[in-house]
Formats: structure tokens, sequence, C-alpha cells
């Protein structure tokens, strides 16, 4: 699943599995398949997309990417090595190269630093710069994401919503990465809020060659600001593609049906909702077969019992489905 340029990160079978612990010898009586088998990579330059409902693992993915988690299973190539298997030592110089976006840019941000050390930590901490070349470099990066420098004396709570993401990404530019991971990292903001968050996030990654691994809800959002999609369902990716393919011709059932709610702006234009039926099934006890079948329109007998793998149906566009051609 490689872009035209070698990926700056790459991700084979990844797996991280939960266990459930009972009794008062805390032994596991069971798991839960948070991520159970996915994979992609993101070349330079690019944002990957990763969408689906919520408890479907994305979170997940992006904390054991960055080893946040310890994986189960799997592999987390950073250009060319694996880091699944680096000490925590080994694994400091990759954290300079994955830096991370949280959800809420309020609980993110230490509430008893300054903005201006809250930026400048990473620097001192990865011993990059220190004094008044910190200082200088946190100005930097103040402005660079539209901040003034003479707000870096302030707190957390002196800054709007807005402000406070701008805050975490300056943090997250700190240290020149190649790679951000981007939580639902605006879907805590106004929507007008979210589109300035959004294009500054757009005008770095043109400025700096960053790759983004975007986590999104918000399929309007997703398709806005990303290069191809993947989409999860219960731990699993099952559907990849370029980000015009994928909205022009999904091909997978629970795909189709996200993409059936997303609101239209014009009040003439009519479209069919896909509404699914039931609830998303348990990742403790996942179906057998295809685990959408529970609640897929279209579901056949071998659907229930065999387990479609994720296969190519032209062009690239990877799809995890029996009722595909080729798939």
């Amino acid at each position: 699943m490689t872009g035209a340029t070698p990926p700056v990160i790459e991700v084979a079978g990844l797996k991280k599995h939960f266990p459930i612990r009972k009794g008062l010898l805390r032994r596991a009586a069971g798991f839960v398949y948070a991520v159970d088998g996915v994979s992609f990579s993101v070349a330079e330059g690019e944002t990957l997309g990763l969408v689906g409902e919520s408890g479907c693992g994305k979170s997940t993915v992006a904390r054991a990417v960055l080893r946040l988690v310890e994986p189960t299973a799997g592999s987390i190539h950073v250009d060319g090595t694996d880091i699944t298997r680096l000490s925590k030592a080994e694994l400091r110089t990759y954290r300079r190269q994955m830096q991370m976006v949280f959800q809420d840019p309020f609980s993110s941000l230490n509430p008893r630093m300054t903005a201006g050390a809250i930026v400048r930590e990473p620097l001192e901490v990865h011993r990059v710069a220190t004094g008044r070349a910190a200082e200088e470099r946190t100005a930097e990066l103040f402005e660079q994401v539209g901040l003034r420098a003479g707000q870096m004396r302030n707190f957390p709570h002196q800054f709007s919503g807005g402000q406070r993401q701008r805050i975490s990404i300056a943090r997250a530019l700190a240290l020149n990465p190649r790679l951000i991971v981007g939580d639902e990292p605006v879907s805590a903001l106004d929507v007008s809020i979210q589109a300035q968050v959004i294009n500054l996030l757009m005008d770095l990654q043109r400025e700096k060659r960053l790759s983004y691994l975007f986590i999104a809800h918000d399929l309007a959002v997703v398709e806005h600001i990303s290069h191809r999609v993947a989409v999860m369902y219960l731990g699993k990716i099952v559907e990849y593609a370029d980000k015009k393919t994928l909205f022009r011709d999904p091909r997978h059932p629970y795909t189709e049906a996200l993409l059936s709610a997303v609101p239209v702006p014009d009040p003439t234009v009519k479209r069919t909702k896909r509404l699914l039926q039931g609830d998303v099934p348990s990742p403790v006890n996942p179906p057998s077969g295809c685990a959408f079948h529970t609640r897929c329109p279209l579901v056949e007998a071998h659907c229930k019992v065999e387990a479609p793998s994720l296969r190519d149906v032209g062009g690239g566009h990877l799809v995890s489905c029996h009722l595909q051609p080729g798939a």
C-alpha cells in the first residue's frame, strides 16, 4: 500500500489486544480486539485519512503507531527501520520524527505551564536548543501557527479552543518531525475554527513536506485534507483508496452507508440514506466471518463463515468484501 514516493511510515499487520483481567490473580479471561491486523503506509508530503465509527479502533491505531501503547503484533517501519522491537533508549531518536496532536486541546496542555514553556519543552528534553536559542525557536513556532510571540507568557486557560490547538500544533512542530498523527484534532472546535486549523495544517504540509495520519469521523473534513482514505470497522480496514475514488465510487457497504449520512449543503439535492440496522458488535467477541455481516444489507451465507481479505479491485482500490469482483 505504498505511494509513488518511499513511505515515511509503513504499518503491516498491526494488532492491539487488551487483556480483560479477572479474579484475585488478575488472569486474562479474554481480550478486547481493538486493532486486529491493520496495514497502511504514508508517503512524504501525504495525508492518509483514517475514518470510522466511534470505537472502531482509530485512536488505538494512532497510539500504537507512536508506541504510546505497545502493539500486540505487527510491524511499524519508519524510514525502513522496524521500531516495534526497539528499546526505549533506541526509540528516542524516532520520537523526534513522529509527533501527535490530540483531540482535546485543553486536557492535552499542562495548565500549570505557560504556552511558551509547553512549546519549548520538547526542545529542552531532546537537547535541541536551550536558553536564548530555545526562546527564539519557540517565538518562531508561535508565528508559524498564527500566534503572537507576546502570547508565550500566557497560560492555556487564557486562549480560545482554536488557539490552544495551534499551541498543540506548534509543540508538535518543535522537533521538525516528518510525521504528525492527528487524533480527531478539530472535532472539539467550532466549524469556522475547524476550517482555520485545517487550512493551517495544509499550509504547513506544503511548506515542510509533512506527512499526516489524520484520524476523524467527519468525512467532509477528511475529504478536504486527505490524499488517501482508509475506512475502519471493528479493528480492521475494510476499504482503502485515493480520496477521489473512494468518495466517487465506494465499494464496501459500510463505506456506502457512511457516505450516505454526510449532509449535503444544498436543499435541492436529495439522496437516499442507507441506514444500518443494529449496533456495532463488541470487540470482545467479534462476529465470525466478515465482521460487518451482522449489519450488512447485502449479507450472504458465506459472509457469516469466511472472513474476506483486503484485495485490489482495480487501480489500487482495496476492498474487504466477498461481493466485489476480484475480492
